[in-house]
């Protein structure tokens, strides 16, 4: 709420916590005073009136006019409009002490003015002076809630006077009334003064509770902000540009045209491996740079994962193909990094909305051919997906055909890797890769087996086809040894497969509690909740779960609360940054994350022998990657088990 809203806001719209304690202290009491000088003009005028043919004129007329019109005055000023000024709690402390000292000297007028009224009329007019008293007291004392000080201050004072006048009077009743008034009136300030602490203490639980929320949405913009930045480069990320471009897709109107675009590095691991992943990292930090300084107002650029970039440019093709040519022209200039100047190239795929397509995915991966094209046909050039590229998606036709008729016993095979125990080198489980040979096509890439067998309705005969594989190595290897195996999104969305998964565990002979179903964030972003029970009944069996791929993508650390985890592997893109300092911080925040959660922590992608050392050192006790085992075939496995006397595996 602004000064502005605040001087049309009524007082009673004043929401607990809101503002500090002396300003809502004060405008409870604004609600309270005007009821008071009300109260006490009333009592006035009663008394006046009743005494009007007994007492002298001044008394009953010139005294009590000139009382009402004060508490007019008062009741108007306290009536008036809010002002900035009010929410401020230095004048609203000094306001409360003017009206904690004002109230003590008209309660001091009000009552000499009835204690000489007193003096004349008979016995029902004394009543009325005591009754005057003694309601008047009462009713101040509950406006002055919110100022314990002032009522407190009324009572004693009142009271005291007219005690000291009943036993001076020598009325033993009188001195009964005002023991009485006193007695109830001391009972009333004892319930007030709870009142005005439970006030307090409410004020002060909600202004805690209102500050803890405002640091809570401070941290979540944070938080959000950084879940869509690249830590890297500063740049979007993956979350970021998709985010974007379903945001695009889902408000685009007729005639409305953008292009989707990718960029990627040529000759950039060649900078990683002659001087570094350090240095690699510090260009792509000045390359980030430089493609933000050049990107239009109408474009967007993100980094989507290693040396890759999107972009999103909200126009037609003839308009982004020279600003994609204008981002690969700063790619191109040399770069000085420290004491060394690098130069890199680059190529680009554009696809157009909605000519290449209408979904997310389809302008992706058709931004993606095109840029596959320009590699390896046109490297250094921008290529747009069109017609002639139309073709190149109908291999996707064949290698459907293929697998639609495969004998997936015969062709579908495992490789496993070794993972191994950091202290010793010694092998305490593998993980199974599936490799696809095709009688047609030869080797298959096993991203695209699944993404093929997911289009023709067999993932679930593909998964449990590798899955018994994966269950006769289990009974083969060491009682000591896990056996890793990935889900896709699509297994653990599916019922049935993972009944299926269940009942062929069982089944098996092998102890469940020596599998680990690896599973990635971003495959259970659309059905987070079914996946989540459907990994909880893989647990129910003894099975562990693990989330692979942790750092990457839609990684986040909610996953690790939300989701029934027994483990955390580390993408294999940190293992490089075990080379550099800051990396290696940051490494090792992770696994003592993962430590704190009680979660086991497996680093992936140890392709050297420093790598592995810093691993150690970082306090990694699994490891898994190419430098400490390639991937083998089961009896190669028990062949270099055996020979090895479960030493550590080197490098194949």
């Amino acid at each position: 709420m602004t000064l502005q809203e605040a001087d049309n806001t009524p007082n009673k719209f004043h929401r607990a916590g809101q503002y500090p304690l002396p300003v809502a202290q004060y405008l409870r009491l604004r609600e309270r005073i005007p009821p008071l000088y009300g109260l006490l003009s009333v009592n006035a005028g009663i008394l006046a009136y009743t005494h009007r043919a007994l007492a002298p004129s001044y008394l009953a007329l010139t005294v009590p006019a000139i009382l009402i019109a004060v508490c007019l005055i008062r009741m108007l000023a306290w009536l008036r409009p809010t002002g900035p000024a009010d929410f401020d709690s230095d004048i609203a402390r000094y306001r409360m002490r003017r009206t904690t000292w004002l109230a003590v000297v008209l309660s001091l007028t009000f009552v000499a003015w009835a204690l000489m009224l007193d003096h004349y009329g008979g016995p029902y007019e004394h009543g009325h002076v005591a009754i005057f008293v003694a309601v008047t007291v009462l009713g101040c004392v509950f406006c002055l809630t919110f100022l314990p000080t002032a009522a407190l201050l009324i009572c004693v004072t009142v009271l005291s006077v007219f005690l000291a006048y009943s036993v001076a009077m020598g009325s033993v009743v009188r001195v009964a009334i005002a023991l009485n008034i006193a007695l109830v009136a001391t009972v009333i300030l004892k319930i007030l003064r709870d009142t005005y602490d439970s006030f307090v203490a409410l004020e002060t639980t909600q202004r805690a509770l209102a500050s803890e929320r405002k640091q809570a949405h401070v941290l979540g913009a944070e938080n959000a902000r950084l879940a869509e930045t690249d830590a890297l480069t500063g740049l979007p990320n993956r979350r970021h540009f998709f985010g974007c471009l379903e945001s695009m897709l889902a408000n685009a109107g007729p005639g409305e045209v953008f292009c989707v675009g990718l960029i990627d590095l040529d000759r950039f691991k060649p900078v990683n491996d002659t001087y570094g992943h350090a240095q690699g990292d510090r260009l792509l930090q000045v390359l980030g740079e430089r493609m933000l300084a050049a990107c239009p107002e109408n474009t967007v650029v993100a980094r989507l994962g290693g040396d890759e970039f999107g972009l999103i440019f909200k126009g037609p093709p003839d308009e982004a193909e020279p600003i994609a040519q204008a981002l690969c022209a700063e790619i191109r200039r040399p770069a000085r990094i420290g004491d060394i100047v690098v130069a890199v190239g680059c190529s680009a795929g554009l696809a157009e909305f909605p000519a290449a397509g209408r979904d997310p995915h389809t302008l992706f991966d058709r931004a993606d051919f095109a840029l596959y094209h320009a590699k390896n046909e046109k490297r250094g050039q921008c290529v747009r997906f069109s017609s002639e590229l139309e073709h190149l998606i109908r291999t996707e036709q064949a290698l459907d055909a293929a697998l639609q008729t495969a004998d997936l016993s015969r062709e579908l095979s495992m490789v496993y890797q070794p993972i191994v125990a950091t202290e010793n080198r010694m092998p305490m489980g593998v993980e199974c890769l599936a490799r696809w040979t095709s009688p047609t096509l030869g080797p298959v890439a096993p991203e695209m087996l699944i993404a093929s067998a997911e289009r023709i309705g067999r993932a679930r005969e593909v998964t449990l086809a590798l899955f018994m594989q994966a269950l006769a190595a289990l009974v083969r290897l060491p009682d000591t040894m896990h056996v890793c195996f990935n889900l896709s999104g699509q297994d653990i969305a599916d019922a049935e497969t993972v009944a299926a998964l269940i009942a062929l565990t069982e089944r098996s002979g092998g102890s469940p509690s020596r599998l680990i179903f690896e599973i990635t964030e971003t495959s259970l972003i659309a059905k987070f909740d079914s996946a989540r029970d459907a990994l909880e009944g893989l647990r129910e069996i003894g099975a562990r779960v693990a989330l692979d791929d942790f750092g990457t993508g839609y990684s986040s650390l909610s996953s690790l609360h939300q989701l029934p985890l027994d483990m955390v592997k580390i993408d294999r893109s940190f293992a490089p940054r075990l080379d550099e300092t800051r990396g290696r911080r940051l490494i090792a925040a992770i696994r003592n994350l993962a430590r704190s959660l009680s979660l086991d922590c497996v680093i992936e992608g140890i392709e050297t022998e420093e790598q592995m050392l810093s691993a150690r050192i970082a306090g990694f006790t699994l490891a898994q990657g190419y430098h400490l085992g390639m991937p083998m075939a089961l009896p190669k496995l028990l062949d270099r088990y055996a020979k090895e006397d479960r030493s550590a595996f080197s490098a194949a």
